[in-house]
């Protein structure tokens, strides 16, 4: 067993590794019972001659080839969501070219799954900022995700959340878009934990009132709907809303901190998943999803509620740093050779608060090389003038 040195509650402490890893296995989506989208993260060039908080730079290399590492587990790719640092480093335009790259890649397989973010975050949040031009912004997207083949995941617009007067705002925007797109679409209701600028989105701070607005947009448009991601760190509010979606219309949970019993489901039906977590847990995701695919309950649990404790650890508050944690343990798991991110966020979370991910990734079994993790740990370590 390994053990290495890691700080806690202020000190320093030797912690020995006890996991075993869960075996990396190719599978495929259809012998999953549900739809399973994972929301990926870029990856940083580091040797890049770039200012990092105001030019992205990315290794397409690596990015592209961890798609084709959730495609070969059975999970879907939901692409330029906020994991890939969305409106925190990456914007529209290496947005759009993610996307490109996403689609050109998914097209050589016969099994990838994907989806990509349409939003307005080219267009910046103002006083002579209308509702028509907020409809604009989503047009230009959504045409350019169209034109390259690609289905659409309707991202929520702080533009919008800072524009609208009311519910009814909300449901004119929707209403217009989703008349118009190719193909039925996933609507990602984000919450303010997630990101402070969409506080009040659908009109209502309330998220009860809140939902019934997002429900009627959704009644109105049912046929352009293939679900709605909702991402509000409430289990409650996403099964009331789940109750109340019209057939046909998929619940897709976003909830990294209860994705486990809301996917299983209950008598009253279940949660597809559309969540950035799984790009850090992939293999156990995947796992997972085949045993409850064999009807194996205990079997689903058992390899995914290790993993929550690790999830509410990297989604804790301020939640909107959750990246760092998702990027850090792709560096621990030897999927990119840096612990670098677009726009510095690498400094996002504290040296403990890697120490400790560090540790339920180990309990989670999600490590998959643990001489290697300990390895990476160290570097991060010295970093910090740590040993």
């Amino acid at each position: 067993m390994q053990t290495i040195n890691l700080p806690l509650d202020g000190r320093i402490g030797p912690y020995t590794l006890t996991g075993t890893p869960i075996e990396l296995k190719k599978r495929d989506a259809k012998d999953f019972p549900r739809v399973v989208y994972a929301a990926a993260h870029v990856v940083a060039d580091p040797l890049a001659d770039n200012d990092p908080w105001l030019t992205p730079a990315i290794d397409w290399e690596r990015t592209l080839a961890f798609r084709h590492r959730l495609w070969d587990l059975g999970l879907g790719v939901a692409e330029a969501m906020d994991t890939a640092q969305r409106g925190m480093g990456l914007g529209w335009p290496e947005a759009r070219d993610l996307i490109r790259r996403a689609l050109a890649e998914a097209r050589t397989r016969k099994d990838a799954l994907i989806a990509c973010g349409a939003g307005t975050d080219h267009l910046a949040p103002g006083p002579d900022v209308t509702i028509d031009t907020i409809i604009r912004a989503y047009e230009e997207q959504i045409e350019a995700v169209e034109a390259e083949g690609g289905r659409i995941i309707l991202m929520a617009s702080r533009a919008l959340a800072a524009a609208a007067r009311g519910p009814d705002d909300y449901i004119r925007v929707y209403d217009r878009i989703l008349r118009q797109v190719k193909e039925p679409v996933v609507i990602h209701w984000l919450g303010e934990m997630f990101d402070p600028a969409l506080e009040g989105y659908w009109g209502n701070p309330d998220h009860i009132k809140a939902m019934s607005t997002c429900l009627q947009v959704i009644e109105a448009n049912a046929a352009k709907i293939d679900g709605i991601k909702v991402s509000l760190l409430s289990k409650e509010k996403e099964i009331a809303m789940r109750r109340q979606l019209p057939k046909g219309v998929r619940m897709y949970t976003g909830d990294d901190f209860n994705y486990a019993e809301l996917i299983a489901g209950d008598e009253q039906g279940h949660s597809d998943a559309l969540l950035g977590i799984f790009d850090a847990i992939a293999p156990a995701a995947s796992a997972a999803m085949e045993a409850l695919g064999r009807k194996s309950n205990r079997e689903f649990f058992d390899l995914l509620d290790p993993t929550v404790p690790l999830s509410r650890h990297i989604f804790k508050a301020p939640t909107r740093f959750y990246k760092t944690g998702v990027v850090f343990l792709a560096y621990l798991n030897g999927l990119q050779d840096h612990f670098t991110m677009i726009g510095g966020q690498q400094s996002t979370r504290s040296l403990t608060h890697l120490a400790e991910l560090f540790r339920l990734a180990d309990k989670a079994r999600v490590l998959a090389d643990p001489d290697m993790a300990v390895n990476h740990m160290k570097r991060v370590l010295a970093v910090h003038g740590v040993y």
